[in-house]
């Protein structure tokens, strides 16, 4: 099912990922928010952004099952051109050169936490929500431009700390480390996401583009410079053995049932 996308003021559009239950991020997923966002840009020119999830989970991150296995079978190349469709689908979001406001729904882990920064603004329903970069204690190593990507949102300090021990953090704890800048009720999220949205009106979306783009200029350098590092060594280290290992652990404690995918000699 295509992700909806509902006008809900003269200018700004909710888009409601709706990929699977929890929006598990895979092929499918990245396909469609780039049909979302094609549309966007081809029908809502004049429109800001609220992007949110459903139910109790606004995104859990890479389907575990999909890339656990993709990873499992060791092909480099494979591995390669799976990385560059993922970072050009956040990419594509973070650049965004119109107000872009996550409405947090639910849990943001992984893969779902850097969707929800790549978002101009963030703001969370006051809920029992969790926030995890959890990569590191799955086995899965931080891609370089992720980390100039969570860098740039919430600070160095913080960057450092959620993504090297990938411990679960509470609403007030990513609150005060800068992951969420506004707490709302549940029932006023999408009101309040809009509401900020709205702060700008279209004819000064040439001015917000421009100082969007000076303002991750440091960071887009740092991306491009850091993109030998991942290009190098990424693949090589989401298929080493011990990540490898690690993944087949965690992936056991999370789903409570044995891998289905064979592990390598």
């Amino acid at each position: 099912m295509a992700w909806t996308i509902e006008r809900r003021h003269d200018h700004v559009v909710v888009v409601t990922m709706n990929t699977n239950k929890v929006n598990a991020q895979n092929p499918a997923f990245f396909d469609d928010l780039h049909a979302a966002f094609d549309r966007l840009e081809r029908e809502f020119e004049d429109c800001a952004v609220v992007l949110t999830g459903t139910g109790r989970v606004f995104s859990a991150g890479l389907d575990l099952d999909h890339h656990f296995a993709m990873f499992a079978r060791r092909d480099l190349k494979e591995i390669d051109k799976w990385f560059a469709a993922y970072r050009a689908t956040n990419l594509r979001l973070f650049t965004y050169p119109r107000p872009t406001v996550a409405a947090i729904n639910g849990h943001a882990y992984a893969g779902g936490f850097i969707t929800a920064i790549d978002c101009d603004y963030r703001v969370a329903a006051q809920a029992d929500l969790q926030f995890a970069l959890n990569e590191v204690p799955i086995g899965i190593p931080m891609p370089a431009v992720y980390c100039e990507i969570i860098k740039h949102a919430i600070g160095s300090q913080a960057a450092s700390e959620f993504t090297l021990f990938g411990q679960v953090y509470d609403l007030a704890a990513a609150t005060r480390m800068g992951v969420v800048q506004k707490v709302v009720r549940p029932d006023q999220l999408l009101d309040a996401a809009v509401a900020w949205a709205a702060n700008v009106p279209p004819d000064c979306y040439p001015a917000y583009a421009f100082a969007k783009r000076a303002l991750q200029a440091t960071t887009m350098a740092a991306i491009d410079a850091a993109a030998r590092l991942d290009l190098d060594l990424l693949s090589r280290g989401m298929s080493d053995p011990k990540s490898l290992q690690a993944n087949a652990r965690r992936y056991r404690e999370l789903k409570g049932r044995d891998i289905t995918w064979p592990m390598p000699v």
